[in-house]
Protein backbone atom coordinates (compact mmCIF):
# COMPACT_ATOMS: atom_id res chain seq x y z
CA UNK A 1 0.00 0.00 0.00
CA UNK A 2 2.58 2.44 -0.01
CA UNK A 3 3.39 5.27 -2.54
CA UNK A 4 -0.24 6.37 -2.25
CA UNK A 5 -1.34 9.96 -2.13
CA UNK A 6 -3.64 11.00 0.70
CA UNK A 7 -6.81 11.74 -0.17
CA UNK A 8 -8.92 14.90 0.66
CA UNK A 9 -11.03 13.07 2.54
CA UNK A 10 -8.57 11.39 4.33
CA UNK A 11 -7.16 14.63 5.11
CA UNK A 12 -9.93 15.66 7.31
CA UNK A 13 -9.27 12.51 9.39
CA UNK A 14 -9.28 13.61 13.14
CA UNK A 15 -5.68 12.79 14.52
CA UNK A 16 -6.90 10.30 16.21
CA UNK A 17 -8.20 8.14 13.69
CA UNK A 18 -4.70 8.66 11.68
CA UNK A 19 -1.96 6.34 11.67
CA UNK A 20 1.86 7.66 12.09
CA UNK A 21 5.04 5.74 11.59
CA UNK A 22 7.59 7.14 13.05
CA UNK A 23 10.88 6.30 11.05
CA UNK A 24 14.68 6.93 12.18
CA UNK A 25 17.67 5.72 10.21
CA UNK A 26 20.82 5.52 11.00
CA UNK A 27 23.80 5.84 8.04
CA UNK A 28 27.92 5.36 7.65
CA UNK A 29 27.37 9.41 6.87
CA UNK A 30 25.42 12.23 5.71
CA UNK A 31 24.70 11.75 1.97
CA UNK A 32 22.90 9.02 0.28
CA UNK A 33 25.28 9.57 -2.80
CA UNK A 34 27.91 8.09 -1.18
CA UNK A 35 26.59 6.81 1.97
CA UNK A 36 24.47 3.74 3.03
CA UNK A 37 22.04 2.73 5.36
CA UNK A 38 23.36 0.91 8.60
CA UNK A 39 19.94 0.44 11.16
CA UNK A 40 16.43 1.00 10.43
CA UNK A 41 14.04 1.70 13.55
CA UNK A 42 9.90 2.38 12.58
CA UNK A 43 7.00 2.42 15.14
CA UNK A 44 3.49 2.95 14.34
CA UNK A 45 0.93 4.38 16.83
CA UNK A 46 -2.88 5.38 16.17
CA UNK A 47 -4.83 7.19 18.62
CA UNK A 48 -1.64 7.44 20.50
CA UNK A 49 -1.23 3.70 21.41
CA UNK A 50 1.72 1.69 19.57
CA UNK A 51 0.32 -0.59 16.87
CA UNK A 52 3.76 -2.00 15.81
CA UNK A 53 7.39 -2.26 15.85
CA UNK A 54 10.09 -2.44 13.14
CA UNK A 55 13.85 -2.54 13.54
CA UNK A 56 16.52 -4.26 11.66
CA UNK A 57 20.40 -3.95 11.26
CA UNK A 58 21.56 -3.13 7.57
CA UNK A 59 24.40 -4.92 5.52
CA UNK A 60 25.71 -1.40 3.76
CA UNK A 61 28.12 -2.43 1.96
CA UNK A 62 30.69 -0.27 2.88
CA UNK A 63 32.78 -0.02 5.52
CA UNK A 64 31.59 1.92 8.56
CA UNK A 65 34.13 5.37 9.40
CA UNK A 66 35.12 5.22 12.82
CA UNK A 67 33.56 8.50 13.69
CA UNK A 68 30.18 6.77 13.20
CA UNK A 69 30.93 4.26 15.35
CA UNK A 70 31.83 6.28 18.06
CA UNK A 71 28.45 7.93 17.74
CA UNK A 72 26.27 5.17 17.21
CA UNK A 73 27.99 2.27 18.69
CA UNK A 74 27.47 0.21 15.80
CA UNK A 75 30.40 -1.36 14.31
CA UNK A 76 31.18 -3.03 10.84
CA UNK A 77 31.62 -6.87 13.11
CA UNK A 78 27.74 -6.05 14.45
CA UNK A 79 26.61 -6.05 10.61
CA UNK A 80 27.98 -9.03 9.57
CA UNK A 81 24.92 -11.16 8.43
CA UNK A 82 22.78 -8.43 8.73
CA UNK A 83 20.20 -8.61 5.64
CA UNK A 84 21.15 -5.92 2.80
CA UNK A 85 19.32 -3.34 1.98
CA UNK A 86 17.61 -5.06 -1.22
CA UNK A 87 16.10 -7.43 1.67
CA UNK A 88 15.07 -5.05 4.05
CA UNK A 89 13.46 -2.24 2.50
CA UNK A 90 10.51 -4.08 0.89
CA UNK A 91 9.36 -5.49 4.40
CA UNK A 92 9.85 -1.83 5.84
CA UNK A 93 7.83 -0.64 2.62
CA UNK A 94 5.14 -2.93 3.65
CA UNK A 95 5.21 -1.83 7.20
CA UNK A 96 4.60 1.73 6.53
CA UNK A 97 2.07 1.14 4.20
CA UNK A 98 -0.42 4.20 4.19
CA UNK A 99 0.53 5.69 7.51
CA UNK A 100 1.84 9.33 7.56
CA UNK A 101 5.63 9.37 8.23
CA UNK A 102 6.81 11.34 11.36
CA UNK A 103 10.45 11.95 12.08
CA UNK A 104 13.13 14.23 13.37
CA UNK A 105 14.84 15.97 10.70
CA UNK A 106 12.54 13.90 9.01
CA UNK A 107 14.08 15.15 5.21
CA UNK A 108 17.29 13.01 5.94
CA UNK A 109 16.07 10.22 6.87
CA UNK A 110 13.20 10.43 3.55
CA UNK A 111 15.97 11.30 1.39
CA UNK A 112 18.00 7.79 2.49
CA UNK A 113 14.88 5.94 1.72
CA UNK A 114 14.38 7.85 -1.50
CA UNK A 115 17.37 6.85 -3.00
CA UNK A 116 17.17 2.96 -2.08
CA UNK A 117 14.16 2.94 -3.38
CA UNK A 118 14.71 4.79 -6.94
CA UNK A 119 17.71 2.32 -6.91
CA UNK A 120 15.96 -0.90 -6.37
CA UNK A 121 12.98 0.11 -8.63
CA UNK A 122 10.08 0.73 -6.39
CA UNK A 123 7.36 3.34 -6.68
CA UNK A 124 8.57 6.46 -5.16
CA UNK A 125 6.79 6.80 -1.79
CA UNK A 126 4.63 9.07 -1.87
CA UNK A 127 2.78 9.38 1.99
CA UNK A 128 2.23 12.45 3.86
CA UNK A 129 5.44 13.20 6.39
CA UNK A 130 5.27 15.42 9.50
CA UNK A 131 8.65 16.88 10.58
CA UNK A 132 9.24 17.08 14.80
CA UNK A 133 12.05 19.45 14.64
CA UNK A 134 9.21 21.74 12.23
CA UNK A 135 6.53 21.18 14.06
CA UNK A 136 8.98 22.31 17.45
CA UNK A 137 10.11 25.41 15.84
CA UNK A 138 6.14 26.69 15.10
CA UNK A 139 5.46 25.44 19.28
CA UNK A 140 7.90 25.75 21.51
CA UNK A 141 10.63 27.23 19.83
CA UNK A 142 11.07 30.31 23.03
CA UNK A 143 11.19 27.62 25.49
CA UNK A 144 14.08 25.28 24.49
CA UNK A 145 17.79 26.23 23.69
CA UNK A 146 17.79 24.05 20.42
CA UNK A 147 15.66 21.66 18.38
CA UNK A 148 18.16 18.72 18.69
CA UNK A 149 16.49 15.60 19.46
CA UNK A 150 18.11 15.30 22.69
CA UNK A 151 16.89 18.30 24.12
CA UNK A 152 13.22 17.75 22.94
CA UNK A 153 13.20 14.99 24.69
CA UNK A 154 14.59 16.34 27.64
CA UNK A 155 12.13 19.01 27.52
CA UNK A 156 9.29 16.77 27.32
CA UNK A 157 10.35 14.26 29.48
CA UNK A 158 10.54 11.49 27.52
CA UNK A 159 11.27 7.87 29.45
CA UNK A 160 13.20 7.30 26.52
CA UNK A 161 16.36 8.55 25.64
CA UNK A 162 17.77 9.21 22.19
CA UNK A 163 21.37 7.27 21.39
CA UNK A 164 21.56 7.58 18.12
CA UNK A 165 20.38 4.07 17.95
CA UNK A 166 17.53 3.73 15.22
CA UNK A 167 14.38 2.43 17.23
CA UNK A 168 15.80 3.91 20.41
CA UNK A 169 15.26 7.59 18.08
CA UNK A 170 11.62 6.53 16.82
CA UNK A 171 10.88 6.02 20.45
CA UNK A 172 11.86 9.21 21.71
CA UNK A 173 10.71 11.05 18.66
CA UNK A 174 7.11 9.45 19.14
CA UNK A 175 7.09 10.98 22.04
CA UNK A 176 8.11 14.32 21.38
CA UNK A 177 5.90 14.22 18.89
CA UNK A 178 2.77 13.73 20.76
CA UNK A 179 3.39 16.15 23.22
CA UNK A 180 3.73 18.68 20.29
CA UNK A 181 0.37 17.11 19.37
CA UNK A 182 -1.01 18.12 22.55
CA UNK A 183 0.43 21.41 22.30
CA UNK A 184 -1.09 22.07 18.45
CA UNK A 185 -4.58 21.17 19.90
CA UNK A 186 -3.99 24.15 21.76
CA UNK A 187 -4.44 26.08 18.41
CA UNK A 188 -7.10 24.00 16.97
CA UNK A 189 -5.18 21.59 15.44
CA UNK A 190 -8.07 18.60 15.51
CA UNK A 191 -7.53 17.05 11.98
CA UNK A 192 -4.63 15.64 9.88
CA UNK A 193 -5.05 18.57 7.44
CA UNK A 194 -4.30 21.48 10.47
CA UNK A 195 -1.22 19.62 11.53
CA UNK A 196 -0.13 19.16 7.72
CA UNK A 197 -0.78 23.20 7.51
CA UNK A 198 0.78 24.01 10.63
CA UNK A 199 4.55 24.18 9.75
CA UNK A 200 3.79 27.18 7.20
CA UNK A 201 2.37 28.90 9.69
CA UNK A 202 3.14 32.90 10.13
CA UNK A 203 4.33 33.88 13.28
CA UNK A 204 2.36 37.46 12.64
CA UNK A 205 0.51 38.82 15.30
CA UNK A 206 -3.02 37.87 13.92
CA UNK A 207 -1.48 33.99 13.72
CA UNK A 208 -3.54 33.60 17.44
CA UNK A 209 -6.64 34.60 15.95
CA UNK A 210 -6.37 30.95 14.22
CA UNK A 211 -9.02 29.58 17.00
CA UNK A 212 -11.75 31.82 15.51
CA UNK A 213 -11.65 28.69 13.07
CA UNK A 214 -12.14 25.74 15.84
CA UNK A 215 -15.67 25.27 15.17
CA UNK A 216 -16.59 25.88 11.41
CA UNK A 217 -17.74 23.61 9.42
CA UNK A 218 -15.82 21.15 6.94
CA UNK A 219 -18.61 21.04 4.58
CA UNK A 220 -19.16 23.72 1.45
CA UNK A 221 -20.25 26.79 1.35
CA UNK A 222 -19.58 30.73 2.22
CA UNK A 223 -17.43 32.32 4.43
CA UNK A 224 -17.91 36.11 5.86
CA UNK A 225 -15.23 37.44 7.84
CA UNK A 226 -16.02 40.49 9.92
CA UNK A 227 -14.40 43.21 11.63
CA UNK A 228 -14.65 44.61 15.47
CA UNK A 229 -18.47 45.98 14.36
CA UNK A 230 -19.83 43.45 12.71
CA UNK A 231 -19.44 44.57 9.32
CA UNK A 232 -18.59 42.31 6.27
CA UNK A 233 -14.95 42.86 5.18
CA UNK A 234 -14.63 39.79 3.03
CA UNK A 235 -16.64 36.60 1.80
CA UNK A 236 -15.25 34.02 -0.62
CA UNK A 237 -16.87 30.60 -1.15
CA UNK A 238 -15.43 27.21 -0.02
CA UNK A 239 -15.73 23.51 -0.94
CA UNK A 240 -13.86 22.69 2.86
CA UNK A 241 -14.82 25.88 4.76
CA UNK A 242 -12.95 25.31 7.46
CA UNK A 243 -9.74 24.08 5.67
CA UNK A 244 -10.47 27.25 3.18
CA UNK A 245 -10.46 29.73 6.23
CA UNK A 246 -7.50 28.31 7.90
CA UNK A 247 -5.58 28.62 4.90
CA UNK A 248 -5.01 32.56 5.69
CA UNK A 249 -3.38 31.71 8.80
CA UNK A 250 -0.81 29.86 6.86
CA UNK A 251 1.75 31.35 4.66
CA UNK A 252 -0.14 33.95 2.40
CA UNK A 253 1.99 36.90 2.51
CA UNK A 254 -0.10 39.39 0.71
CA UNK A 255 -0.52 42.72 2.48
CA UNK A 256 -4.16 43.12 1.60
CA UNK A 257 -4.59 39.69 3.37
CA UNK A 258 -2.25 40.71 6.64
CA UNK A 259 -4.51 44.14 6.75
CA UNK A 260 -7.40 42.04 6.66
CA UNK A 261 -6.79 39.21 9.35
CA UNK A 262 -5.32 42.53 11.32
CA UNK A 263 -9.23 44.07 11.00
CA UNK A 264 -10.69 40.09 11.24
CA UNK A 265 -13.00 39.78 14.50
CA UNK A 266 -15.27 37.08 13.86
CA UNK A 267 -16.16 34.64 11.49
CA UNK A 268 -19.46 33.50 10.30
CA UNK A 269 -20.37 30.62 7.56
CA UNK A 270 -22.83 29.69 5.46
CA UNK A 271 -23.24 25.83 4.86
CA UNK A 272 -24.65 25.42 1.17
CA UNK A 273 -25.94 22.10 -0.64
CA UNK A 274 -23.65 22.26 -3.54
CA UNK A 275 -21.40 24.91 -5.26
CA UNK A 276 -23.71 26.54 -7.29
CA UNK A 277 -25.49 27.18 -4.20
CA UNK A 278 -22.10 28.58 -2.96
CA UNK A 279 -21.00 30.56 -5.70
CA UNK A 280 -24.36 32.28 -5.89
CA UNK A 281 -24.60 33.01 -2.23
CA UNK A 282 -21.16 34.39 -2.42
CA UNK A 283 -21.98 36.67 -5.48
CA UNK A 284 -25.07 38.20 -3.76
CA UNK A 285 -23.17 38.86 -0.41
CA UNK A 286 -20.76 40.34 -2.24
CA UNK A 287 -23.38 42.68 -4.27
CA UNK A 288 -25.25 43.60 -1.18
CA UNK A 289 -22.74 44.40 1.22
CA UNK A 290 -19.74 45.41 -1.06
CA UNK A 291 -17.05 44.53 1.61
CA UNK A 292 -13.43 46.30 0.91
CA UNK A 293 -11.73 43.27 0.89
CA UNK A 294 -13.27 41.88 -2.28
CA UNK A 295 -11.80 44.29 -4.56
CA UNK A 296 -11.56 42.73 -7.74
CA UNK A 297 -15.17 41.13 -7.29
CA UNK A 298 -16.97 43.58 -5.86
CA UNK A 299 -19.63 45.39 -7.99
CA UNK A 300 -19.64 48.71 -9.54
CA UNK A 301 -22.16 51.66 -8.79
CA UNK A 302 -23.89 51.34 -11.88
CA UNK A 303 -24.48 48.84 -14.72
CA UNK A 304 -23.81 50.38 -18.13
CA UNK A 305 -25.75 49.04 -21.39
CA UNK A 306 -25.50 49.61 -25.09
CA UNK A 307 -28.79 51.18 -27.03
CA UNK A 308 -30.18 51.20 -30.14
CA UNK A 309 -32.21 54.74 -29.80
CA UNK A 310 -35.46 55.41 -31.09
CA UNK A 311 -35.06 58.28 -33.56
CA UNK A 312 -35.61 58.40 -37.66
CA UNK A 313 -32.15 57.72 -38.36
CA UNK A 314 -31.53 55.67 -34.86
CA UNK A 315 -27.90 55.08 -33.18
CA UNK A 316 -26.06 53.66 -30.18
CA UNK A 317 -25.73 54.67 -26.80
CA UNK A 318 -24.59 54.12 -23.53
CA UNK A 319 -27.09 53.99 -20.54
CA UNK A 320 -26.75 53.02 -17.09
CA UNK A 321 -30.33 51.23 -16.83
CA UNK A 322 -32.63 49.29 -19.12
CA UNK A 323 -35.75 50.32 -19.55
CA UNK A 324 -39.38 48.53 -21.23
CA UNK A 325 -39.25 50.55 -24.06
CA UNK A 326 -39.01 47.45 -26.75
CA UNK A 327 -35.39 48.84 -27.69
CA UNK A 328 -32.39 46.43 -28.39
CA UNK A 329 -29.98 46.29 -25.75
CA UNK A 330 -26.49 44.72 -25.03
CA UNK A 331 -25.16 44.25 -21.58
CA UNK A 332 -24.67 44.74 -18.80
CA UNK A 333 -21.45 45.63 -18.50
CA UNK A 334 -19.02 46.43 -15.34
CA UNK A 335 -17.78 49.91 -16.70
CA UNK A 336 -18.53 52.10 -19.24
CA UNK A 337 -15.24 51.55 -20.70
CA UNK A 338 -16.01 47.96 -21.53
CA UNK A 339 -19.53 49.39 -23.18
CA UNK A 340 -17.47 51.89 -24.86
CA UNK A 341 -15.41 49.09 -26.19
CA UNK A 342 -18.56 47.23 -27.30
CA UNK A 343 -19.81 49.72 -29.02
CA UNK A 344 -17.09 50.67 -31.09
CA UNK A 345 -17.42 46.88 -32.02
CA UNK A 346 -20.46 47.02 -33.46
CA UNK A 347 -19.57 50.58 -35.18
CA UNK A 348 -16.43 48.60 -37.00
CA UNK A 349 -19.24 45.60 -38.18
CA UNK A 350 -22.27 47.97 -39.25
CA UNK A 351 -21.67 51.38 -40.40
CA UNK A 352 -24.45 53.28 -38.63
CA UNK A 353 -24.26 56.83 -37.63
CA UNK A 354 -21.91 57.75 -34.92
CA UNK A 355 -22.93 61.72 -35.21
CA UNK A 356 -25.57 63.11 -32.68
CA UNK A 357 -27.02 65.26 -35.17
CA UNK A 358 -30.58 66.09 -35.28
CA UNK A 359 -31.10 67.48 -38.39
CA UNK A 360 -28.89 68.04 -41.65
CA UNK A 361 -26.48 70.61 -41.39
CA UNK A 362 -24.84 73.46 -43.14
CA UNK A 363 -21.59 72.26 -42.75
CA UNK A 364 -21.88 68.64 -44.21
CA UNK A 365 -20.41 65.29 -43.72
CA UNK A 366 -19.50 64.54 -40.10
CA UNK A 367 -15.86 63.41 -39.68
CA UNK A 368 -16.71 59.43 -39.49
CA UNK A 369 -18.79 59.53 -42.38
CA UNK A 370 -16.45 61.76 -44.56
CA UNK A 371 -13.95 58.85 -44.12
CA UNK A 372 -16.37 56.09 -45.04
CA UNK A 373 -16.88 54.51 -41.61
CA UNK A 374 -20.61 55.25 -40.98
CA UNK A 375 -23.36 56.08 -42.83
CA UNK A 376 -24.77 59.57 -41.10
CA UNK A 377 -27.56 61.89 -42.19
CA UNK A 378 -25.69 64.94 -41.28
CA UNK A 379 -25.58 66.14 -44.70
CA UNK A 380 -29.10 65.71 -45.75
CA UNK A 381 -28.49 63.28 -48.52
CA UNK A 382 -28.99 60.02 -46.54
CA UNK A 383 -32.62 57.91 -47.52
CA UNK A 384 -34.07 56.53 -44.57
CA UNK A 385 -34.70 53.36 -46.35
CA UNK A 386 -31.43 52.58 -47.11
CA UNK A 387 -30.60 53.84 -43.67
CA UNK A 388 -33.30 51.57 -42.33
CA UNK A 389 -31.60 48.16 -43.84
CA UNK A 390 -28.28 49.15 -42.03
CA UNK A 391 -30.04 49.53 -38.55
CA UNK A 392 -31.93 46.40 -39.11
CA UNK A 393 -28.90 44.50 -39.55
CA UNK A 394 -28.04 46.06 -36.40
CA UNK A 395 -30.59 45.01 -34.55
CA UNK A 396 -30.80 41.40 -36.00
CA UNK A 397 -27.00 40.84 -35.44
CA UNK A 398 -28.19 41.80 -31.58
CA UNK A 399 -31.46 39.79 -31.15
CA UNK A 400 -30.71 36.33 -33.54
CA UNK A 401 -27.91 36.82 -35.55
CA UNK A 402 -24.83 36.93 -33.69
CA UNK A 403 -22.77 36.31 -37.21
CA UNK A 404 -23.86 39.35 -38.70
CA UNK A 405 -21.62 41.32 -36.48
CA UNK A 406 -18.94 38.92 -35.62
CA UNK A 407 -18.35 37.74 -38.97
CA UNK A 408 -16.94 41.57 -40.43
CA UNK A 409 -14.54 41.46 -37.27
CA UNK A 410 -13.09 38.37 -38.17
CA UNK A 411 -12.47 39.01 -41.58
CA UNK A 412 -11.27 41.89 -40.87
CA UNK A 413 -9.01 40.77 -37.86
CA UNK A 414 -7.22 38.12 -40.40
CA UNK A 415 -6.66 41.17 -43.06
CA UNK A 416 -4.99 43.24 -40.77
CA UNK A 417 -2.90 40.13 -39.35
CA UNK A 418 -1.71 39.33 -43.20
CA UNK A 419 -1.27 42.89 -43.77
CA UNK A 420 1.51 42.63 -40.77
CA UNK A 421 -0.70 45.40 -39.22
CA UNK A 422 -0.78 42.90 -35.86
CA UNK A 423 -1.26 46.10 -33.20
CA UNK A 424 -4.90 46.75 -35.24
CA UNK A 425 -5.30 43.22 -35.47
CA UNK A 426 -5.27 42.50 -31.83
CA UNK A 427 -7.33 46.05 -30.86
CA UNK A 428 -9.90 43.90 -33.54
CA UNK A 429 -9.94 40.83 -31.49
CA UNK A 430 -10.59 42.14 -27.83
CA UNK A 431 -13.58 44.02 -29.76
CA UNK A 432 -14.91 41.01 -31.10
CA UNK A 433 -13.81 38.99 -28.26
CA UNK A 434 -15.75 41.68 -25.69
CA UNK A 435 -18.88 41.51 -28.54
CA UNK A 436 -18.80 37.85 -28.58
CA UNK A 437 -19.12 38.06 -24.20
CA UNK A 438 -21.93 40.12 -24.68
CA UNK A 439 -23.95 39.15 -27.04
CA UNK A 440 -23.42 34.90 -25.27
CA UNK A 441 -25.02 37.19 -21.93
CA UNK A 442 -28.07 38.49 -23.72
CA UNK A 443 -28.79 34.90 -25.50
CA UNK A 444 -28.00 33.17 -22.40
CA UNK A 445 -30.37 35.28 -20.62
CA UNK A 446 -33.10 34.98 -23.16
CA UNK A 447 -33.05 31.28 -22.68
CA UNK A 448 -33.20 31.49 -18.86
CA UNK A 449 -36.06 33.39 -19.79
CA UNK A 450 -37.98 31.10 -21.44
CA UNK A 451 -37.24 28.53 -19.60
CA UNK A 452 -39.57 29.94 -16.96
CA UNK A 453 -39.31 28.13 -13.80
CA UNK A 454 -37.55 25.11 -14.23
CA UNK A 455 -36.46 22.42 -11.43
CA UNK A 456 -32.87 20.70 -11.79
CA UNK A 457 -32.45 17.15 -10.38
CA UNK A 458 -28.61 17.23 -9.34
CA UNK A 459 -26.62 13.82 -8.85
CA UNK A 460 -27.08 13.69 -5.41
CA UNK A 461 -30.64 13.79 -6.08
CA UNK A 462 -30.86 17.19 -4.28
CA UNK A 463 -33.46 19.42 -6.72
CA UNK A 464 -32.77 22.77 -7.17
CA UNK A 465 -35.10 25.25 -8.69
CA UNK A 466 -34.14 28.44 -11.18
CA UNK A 467 -37.04 30.82 -11.81
CA UNK A 468 -36.41 32.68 -14.93
CA UNK A 469 -32.65 33.12 -14.65
CA UNK A 470 -32.61 33.42 -10.69
CA UNK A 471 -31.52 30.77 -8.36
CA UNK A 472 -34.65 30.38 -5.78
CA UNK A 473 -33.44 28.54 -2.79
CA UNK A 474 -30.16 30.59 -1.73
CA UNK A 475 -28.44 29.27 1.70
CA UNK A 476 -29.56 26.01 2.72
CA UNK A 477 -29.49 26.65 6.43
CA UNK A 478 -31.13 29.75 7.42
CA UNK A 479 -28.69 33.22 7.73
CA UNK A 480 -28.71 36.50 8.12
CA UNK A 481 -26.45 37.19 5.25
CA UNK A 482 -29.10 36.02 3.16
CA UNK A 483 -30.10 38.92 1.00
CA UNK A 484 -32.92 38.52 -2.24
CA UNK A 485 -32.38 40.81 -4.88
CA UNK A 486 -35.98 41.34 -6.95
CA UNK A 487 -36.15 40.57 -10.78
CA UNK A 488 -38.64 41.36 -13.61
CA UNK A 489 -38.36 39.25 -16.03
CA UNK A 490 -37.20 41.22 -19.38
CA UNK A 491 -35.16 40.56 -22.70
CA UNK A 492 -31.51 41.80 -21.11
CA UNK A 493 -30.54 41.52 -17.36
CA UNK A 494 -31.37 44.58 -15.41
CA UNK A 495 -28.12 45.04 -13.59
CA UNK A 496 -24.16 43.44 -13.66
CA UNK A 497 -25.30 41.08 -10.47
CA UNK A 498 -28.63 39.64 -12.29
CA UNK A 499 -26.36 38.75 -15.65
CA UNK A 500 -23.31 37.52 -13.38
CA UNK A 501 -25.73 35.09 -11.62
CA UNK A 502 -27.30 33.84 -14.89
CA UNK A 503 -24.03 33.33 -16.02
CA UNK A 504 -23.19 31.03 -13.25
CA UNK A 505 -26.28 29.28 -13.34
CA UNK A 506 -25.70 28.68 -17.31
CA UNK A 507 -22.18 27.27 -16.82
CA UNK A 508 -23.66 24.99 -14.41
CA UNK A 509 -26.16 23.58 -16.55
CA UNK A 510 -23.62 23.26 -19.42
CA UNK A 511 -20.97 21.37 -16.92
CA UNK A 512 -22.67 19.70 -14.22
CA UNK A 513 -24.38 15.73 -14.46
CA UNK A 514 -27.95 17.25 -13.67
CA UNK A 515 -31.74 15.83 -15.27
CA UNK A 516 -34.55 18.71 -16.08
CA UNK A 517 -37.24 17.51 -13.72
CA UNK A 518 -39.49 20.16 -14.53
CA UNK A 519 -40.10 23.47 -16.95
CA UNK A 520 -43.39 25.89 -17.43
CA UNK A 521 -41.22 27.10 -20.93
CA UNK A 522 -38.95 25.40 -22.76
CA UNK A 523 -35.04 25.11 -21.98
CA UNK A 524 -32.86 25.28 -25.26
CA UNK A 525 -29.18 25.81 -26.17
CA UNK A 526 -28.73 29.01 -28.05
CA UNK A 527 -27.36 28.15 -31.83
CA UNK A 528 -24.38 29.01 -33.63
CA UNK A 529 -21.47 28.54 -30.68
CA UNK A 530 -19.65 32.09 -30.04
CA UNK A 531 -16.13 31.33 -30.19
CA UNK A 532 -13.20 33.92 -29.70
CA UNK A 533 -10.72 34.38 -32.52
CA UNK A 534 -7.07 34.75 -31.47
CA UNK A 535 -4.58 35.72 -33.65
CA UNK A 536 -2.72 32.82 -35.13
CA UNK A 537 1.02 32.50 -33.66
CA UNK A 538 2.46 32.58 -36.67
CA UNK A 539 1.41 35.79 -37.46
CA UNK A 540 1.93 37.79 -33.76
CA UNK A 541 4.70 40.62 -34.52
Amino acid sequence: MYGVQTSFDELSTPLYDVTFCVLDLETTGGSPADCAITEIGAVRYRGGEQIGVFQTLVDPGLPVPPFITILTGITEMMLVGAPPIETALPTLLEFIGDAVVVGHNLRFDLGFLAASIERLGYPALANRGVDTAALARRLVRPEVRDLRLQTLSRHFRSPVTPVHRALEDARATAHVFHALLERAGTLGVTNLDDLLALRHARGDPHYRKIGLTTDLPRSPGVYVFLDKTGHPIYVGKAANLRARVRQYFHGDTRRSVADMMRELASIETIVCAGTLEAEITELRLIHAHRPRYNRRSRPPRASHFVKVTRERFPRLSLVTGVRPDGLAYVGPFRSRRGAEMVMSALWDAVPVRRCMARRPTQTGKCASAQIGVSRCPCDGTMDVAEYDEIVERLVTGITARPDLLLGPLAVRMVRLADSHRYEEAAWVRDRHDALARALQMRRVWGALQRAGLLEIETAEGALVMIDHGRFVHVASEPSRWQDEIPFTPSEVPPTIEVAEEAMLIWRWLETAPLRLHSATGELALPVHPLQRLPIPRDRAA
